[in-house]
């Protein structure tokens, strides 16, 4: 009987091509867990050197898979559990540059730390596996096993630096309140497919068109449904009131997980929050829109003014990173305008969003990883205190970076928020206009005090017995192209602006 339905049995066809920037991760973090472990200590920088390595081979196979999209146009995978479309190719190279740049930033700091293996390294690509998942996702129990994918590794790496406690606290407090999120997501899923009767995209949406309406028809099980993943993804994306576990994790991680989890987990949560909402249910555009309404000004508002009384930089950025998710809410909440029509720039300017603030935090939490100095506990502004006169070519690529957060012209960050603004303009929502860029304004108070503490800042009685700050390659690597990366799009972002699908 087992004989005869394993030869019944008939599984979907695999684009394995189709699939190769995911291959590749799978691969790389398995020699490293395997190899590494039945090898002696690989020389210095090799570890950080091979997941570099994979990270750009990733990034690599995403130009021919675009153009492959451009000729056969976008399709689904794996019996349609997959988009392959041009959203899931931009993604999968957001989260391959913040796994590109976050091996360079580690390699000196575990080694600095004392915590140099392989096993971060492993983590980094196994969750920008999740996150590619994530984005890709054309049914809601795929996405959720993506989330899970990136939220167990986060855990795990945010504890990850076994000598502070601070990071274990911050692995607690995270895989806690996770699972909380989880389990509302998850609960989210069970009451759309009571709705719907199933829990991929393409046939929630023929249910919903199929569905005669009839007069005192209840859809209560289907907004409430809605309404737990909308709260299941706004935790992940740091919404305000669902942020309050960002601060103390992004304070306590090692800093530059922390740096990953501000690129590559917001991208990966924004990407799977524009799935949900304009591919599985347009339906409901009218019920979600005033919810992302409230969150994003409740968003830009809160992190901005949280974040100017802040002492410590790493929470100044923690609180920074909730008000740049209410600036890609503003996108959402205007791509919702269009959802289930003919679309307008929403969509688009959140995923470019992504992945010019991607590269923003990476540099500049690349820079505080530096500062931080051994024991990864000088992050308040006092350790910035006299950085212009110490490590002037350092501090002017942090202000480049904290100029770029703050949306000033010129920059990459300038073309992020003006991509945002631009978008609820033309879906007519002018007051989440007018409020993100009040908030904007706010915002740029946090950014310059750290400014002053590196220029202006008069140095204080024992600033001279700190440890130097070191600029070893790989971290000087990674900041140089951050800061690069940044000017080159605020002077020319025209090709980038074209490029976001």
């Amino acid at each position: 009987m087992g004989v005869l339905a394993a030869e019944t049995l008939k599984g979907p066809s695999i684009a394995w091509f189709d699939l190769s920037p995911l291959l590749v991760l799978l691969s790389g973090a398995m020699v490293l867990l395997v190899v590494a472990a039945l090898t002696p200590q690989w020389p210095k920088r090799c570890y950080s050197s091979f997941s570099a390595v994979i990270a750009l081979v990733t990034i690599g196979l995403c130009f021919p898979l675009w153009h492959r999209i451009d000729v056969d146009g976008p399709s689904t995978l794996v019996g349609g559990a997959v988009h392959f479309d041009k959203m899931t190719i931009w993604v999968t190279l957001t989260i391959g540059l913040a796994v590109f740049l976050a091996s360079l930033l580690s390699d000196d700091y575990l080694r600095r730390e004392g915590l140099e293996g392989p096993e971060v390294y492993a983590l980094f690509m196994l969750a920008a596996i999740g996150g590619i998942v994530m984005a890709a996702s054309n049914d809601l129990v795929v996405l959720f096993l993506g989330l899970e994918i990136l939220s167990i590794t986060l855990y795990v790496l945010a504890a990850s630096h076994r000598k502070r406690l601070r990071s274990q606290e911050a692995g607690l407090k995270y895989f806690v309140l996770g699972g909380f999120s989880s389990a509302i997501f998850l609960y989210g899923i069970a009451l759309v497919y009571g709705g719907t009767g199933s829990t991929n995209f393409d046939a929630m949406l023929r249910a919903l068109a199929n569905t005669v309406p009839t007069k005192g028809r209840d859809d209560a099980i289907l907004l409430a449904g809605v309404a737990l993943l909308v709260v299941g993804l706004a935790f992940k994306v740091a919404a305000v009131p669902f942020h309050f576990w960002t601060p103390d994790v992004y304070e306590g991680s090692p800093t530059p997980v922390t740096a990953f989890m501000a690129s590559a987990a917001k991208a990966a949560a924004f990407a799977a929050m524009l799935r949900v909402l304009l591919q599985g249910l347009p339906n409901f555009s009218r019920d979600y829109r005033p919810v992302l309404w409230v969150l994003a000004i409740l968003t830009v508002f809160g992190g901005s003014i949280m974040a100017v009384v802040q002492t410590n930089v790493k929470r100044m950025l923690a609180f920074s990173s909730i008000s740049h998710a209410g600036f890609m809410l503003v996108g959402v909440e205007a791509a919702a305008h269009a959802a289930g029509g003919p679309g307008n720039d929403g969509r688009s300017s959140v995923l470019l969003y992504t992945l010019i603030y991607t590269v923003l935090v990476m540099g500049t939490f690349g820079i505080v990883t530096a500062v931080s100095r051994t024991g990864d506990n000088a992050t308040d502004l006092a350790a910035f205190r006299g950085l212009g006169r110490s490590r002037p070519v350092l501090a002017f690529g942090m202000t480049i970076l904290l100029l770029a957060q703050a949306g000033v012209p010129l920059t990459s960050g300038f073309v992020a928020k003006f991509g945002v603004i631009r978008a609820a303009v033309e879906a007519k929502s002018y007051s989440v206009a007018v409020v993100a860029m009040v908030a904007a304004v706010i915002a740029a108070f946090l950014y310059l005090r750290i400014m002053i503490s590196m220029w202006i800042a008069e140095p204080e009685a024992g600033d001279d017995q700190r440890e130097e700050v070191r600029l070893p390659v790989y971290l000087t690597v990674a900041i140089s192209l951050s800061v690069a990366f940044t000017l080159f799009v605020g002077f020319f972002p025209g090709w980038l602006i074209d490029l976001a699908p």
